[in-house]
């Protein structure tokens, strides 16, 4: 051990825990800075864990949470492995984490907390799981643990449904038999890798929740989900009208010509593309083969899981408490309505919900702009055969959103809702879109979430590795949204949001090579004022 580290390390330790109220954060900014950097350790880290364990013997329960969150963070910087130097020198004190954890009266931030750092333990389960069998956890947070603590099984290794726990999934013969089935054509090496992604992704919400908790208090309860009957998913069926009444506005992926509707299919007047159409879905992402394109395609729709129903009424609440910091319920569903029923407002023209999930919030843009103008727009057949059975009078087209099939300046309105940060890489070429399709004077109405200004929570926000964020979950910086929206045209005309949340409308200026924003014409309201 380095002496002149050590007691550095002491020095930090010692003025977090003596700090004044309202010099904690900054104190405790200093101490992570001096020994771990965006999941990275610094060369202080080893000698900091004796000062770290004793911070938790002095320190009050409030501040406790804190030290146990950044002894998380140095095991949890080894990972994979649970035997590097620093987690087997944090891990050295696990009794004393154990014996904290089991004192009555400490709190929910605290046990929060403990549970995060006890989460990095896989050889200590069984005594983990036996001290915790007492505390009447939440659920979620007890199945969090049981997993970021568990070992991979080969032969049953239940991956995929961890996010938002282990608990909230409830799975039926057909979607059992459907993991079942891509998990068998993994290779080795792929099962570890989304063993791990999985792993990651547990630590990241249980690190969320715990961090959220210790700065700023009990988080709130979750809003109560239950997933919906399945027999009630799938499209209703539909013919080419419920599309032809925006064929105007369409195009060919392929060759942007106008789209004829036809028998079960729109056909390219450009390239004579034939693009199938079934239950109110228009699937532009490949043109048909031969005749047999409808009937695959109603087949299709046929045998699509289930998902858009649990993710809309588990995974998206949970989503927007990790990426919008929103443990507190800041914003809840009213909000959201509330925002797009204000502020989406169309001039001529067919209104487009891009990215529209399973369809809760394009039922608030159908009430705010009447259903026969909008079509919904996704790249996920899964989702929009929820929506479709949810609102059988708003169409649907399967396109992707960086190459949106519509014609140039044709759309009244766009909105993207908890979307943008879903194709990330392709967020500018969708906006650009966006730009391109909207009328002069056309709103863009959009919710997404941007990287916290503070380095523990944005950690814990990328370690989430869902489907599209197999890397890590990645967010927007505000700046870089604003730039994209100039160059497409648009005008942000407000800006809002508590914790990390962007709401933003923008305005499709007139048709002219795009500039930057009028700042005149700008109003922008700060972190923390509520949308």
């Amino acid at each position: 051990m380095n002496a002149a580290t050590a007691h550095a390390a002491d020095a930090l330790v010692d003025a977090f825990v003596d700090a004044a109220p309202e010099q904690t954060a900054q104190h405790y900014r200093t101490l992570v800075d001096a020994v771990w950097e965006d999941g990275e350790l610094t060369a202080s880290a080893l000698d900091a864990v004796p000062a770290l364990v004793a911070g938790l013997e002095r320190a009050g329960n409030e501040r406790r949470g804190h030290l146990a969150i950044l002894l998380g963070l140095l095991a949890e910087a080894e990972h994979p492995t649970s035997a590097g130097p620093v987690t087997r020198a944090v891990r050295a004190h696990l009794d004393r984490y154990l014996e904290l954890l089991r004192t009555e009266g400490i709190g929910t931030p605290l046990t929060l907390a403990l549970l995060y750092l006890l989460s990095h333990f896989p050889a200590d389960r069984d005594e983990i799981l036996t001290a915790v069998a007492g505390l009447e956890l939440d659920p979620a947070d007890l199945s969090r643990l049981d997993r970021a603590l568990s070992e991979l099984d080969p032969g049953r290794p239940g991956l995929g449904r961890v996010w938002p726990s282990p608990s909230a999934w409830t799975l039926n013969e057909d979607e059992l038999a459907f993991d079942q089935s891509w998990v068998e054509a993994l290779t080795p090496q792929q099962l570890l890798a989304a063993w791990d992604n999985d792993t990651r992704t547990v630590l990241g919400c249980t690190g969320a929740r715990a961090y959220w908790a210790v700065c700023h208090g009990d988080p709130a309860d979750a809003p109560a989900a239950a997933v919906p009957d399945r027999a009630g998913a799938a499209a209703p069926a539909a013919g080419t009208d419920l599309l032809a009444a925006h064929a105007a506005a369409l195009r060919c992926p392929a060759c942007r010509g106008a789209l004829q509707p036809g028998d079960g299919r729109f056909t390219c007047t450009g390239c004579a593309a034939r693009y199938p159409a079934a239950g109110g879905i228009l699937d532009l992402t490949a043109p048909a083969e031969e005749d047999g394109g409808v009937d695959d395609f109603l087949e299709k729709l046929s045998q699509v899981p289930s998902m858009g129903l649990f993710y809309e009424a588990v995974a998206r609440p949970s989503f927007l408490r990790v990426a919008g910091a929103n443990w507190g319920g800041a914003v809840t569903p009213a909000d959201e309505d509330r925002y797009i029923a204000e502020h989406v407002r169309p001039v001529d023209g067919p209104v487009v919900d891009l990215a529209a999930g399973a369809g809760r919030w394009t039922a608030v843009v159908a009430e705010t702009v009447g259903a026969d103008r909008l079509v919904a727009v996704d790249s996920s057949l899964p989702m929009l055969n929820v929506l479709r059975g949810r609102l059988p009078d708003v169409p649907a087209v399967l396109a992707g959103a960086a190459d949106l099939p519509f014609a140039d300046a044709s759309v009244g309105a766009v909105v993207c809702w908890n979307a943008l940060q879903a194709f990330y890489d392709e967020a500018p070429a969708a906006i650009a879109e966006v730009g391109r399709i909207l009328r002069p004077g056309g709103t863009f109405t959009a919710m997404t979430f941007r990287r916290s200004e503070d380095p523990v929570y944005r950690y814990f926000q990328s370690a989430h590795r869902f489907p599209q964020h197999e890397g890590g979950l990645r967010l927007f910086e505000q700046q870089d949204l604003r730039r994209w929206l100039a160059e497409a045209g648009l005008t942000v005309r407000e800006e809002s949001g508590p914790g990390t949340f962007v709401f933003i409308t923008a305005v499709r200026d007139a048709r002219q090579p795009a500039g930057g924003p009028d700042p005149q014409r700008t109003a922008v309201v700060t972190e923390g004022t509520r949308p």
